[in-house]
């Protein structure tokens, strides 16, 4: 008899336990059937544009829920990259030549060209007092060690090239220059106190002086060529969603505001 009754129970309760597990599994499947899977993208960026970049990507992610993965180094060694295969969706470069070869390479989306930045150089040094009259300085202190990034690579190295041409130092002060791989080493020679003083982005001045303060002097925008930077879609990304949704987003006023805030024209 009692046997009986344990199967009956049995019979009763399936169909109850049945229906509580079709309920509580019914909502968590139409919430995954409506709700776009997460994209992610990869982007290689000016080292100028580090810290602003990781800042963007955050507020992008905040408002999209896509993925991005920031790389960093000089313009130039990004462009070597992504030439030998690398697989970078979009490339933030500090000018705008190396975008525009990408594209003419076929490696890139002549649509996507986008100047989401223009740089300044500044001269500064941890010394507090030294860039008193930074065009007098520039023009005739006996620099020590002197630091700006490689011409060869970096965009802003080749504007400060062109700065200390402009002044007639470029000759003279060239036994005494320490050439960093990015602006990001080139600053870092000064932050250490390795280099006495250097041509550096706006952009990175302005956190070094956070950290330490020194002196600085804002080059005119006419002693060397424009350093527009520019943004391009690389071919790898062209289907990604988050690549193409943070070209995007570069436009938005929230990240102009994010831009301009950290020293950017």
């Amino acid at each position: 008899m009692q046997l009986k009754i344990v199967h009956m129970l049995v019979r009763r309760a399936v169909p109850v336990l049945l229906a509580i597990a079709s309920l509580a599994a019914w909502p968590a499947g139409r919430a995954s059937a409506s709700t776009p899977p997460v994209a992610r993208a990869r982007v290689a960026v000016a080292a100028n544009f580090s810290e602003v970049a990781h800042l963007l990507a955050a507020q992008y992610t905040r408002r999209s829920g896509n993925r991005i993965d920031i790389s960093v180094a000089s313009t130039g060694k990004l462009y070597a990259q992504i030439r030998h295969g690398a697989p970078f969706d979009v490339l933030l470069a500090a000018d705008d030549s190396t975008p525009q070869r990408l594209v003419d390479e076929g490696l890139a989306v002549r649509s996507s060209l986008y100047d989401y930045a223009r740089g300044r150089l500044v001269l500064w040094s941890r010394d507090a007092a030294l860039v008193a009259d930074g065009e007098q300085v520039l023009r005739r202190h006996d620099f020590r060690k002197f630091a700006i990034a490689n011409p060869a690579l970096a965009p802003y190295g080749a504007a400060a090239r062109q700065v200390l041409q402009h002044v007639g130092r470029w000759d003279t002060l060239q036994p005494r220059l320490v050439l960093g791989e990015n602006v990001g080493q080139a600053t870092q020679f000064v932050l250490s106190g390795n280099a006495e003083a250097g041509l550096l982005p706006r952009s990175l001045v302005l956190e070094a002086q956070r950290q330490v303060g020194g002196s600085a002097w804002l080059v005119p925008a006419d002693w060397h060529r424009p350093i527009v930077q520019s943004a391009v879609l690389l071919d790898h990304g062209r289907d990604n969603p988050a690549a193409i949704g943070f070209l995007e987003y570069l436009r938005d006023d929230t990240a102009r505001r994010t831009i301009a805030a950290h020293g950017y024209d």
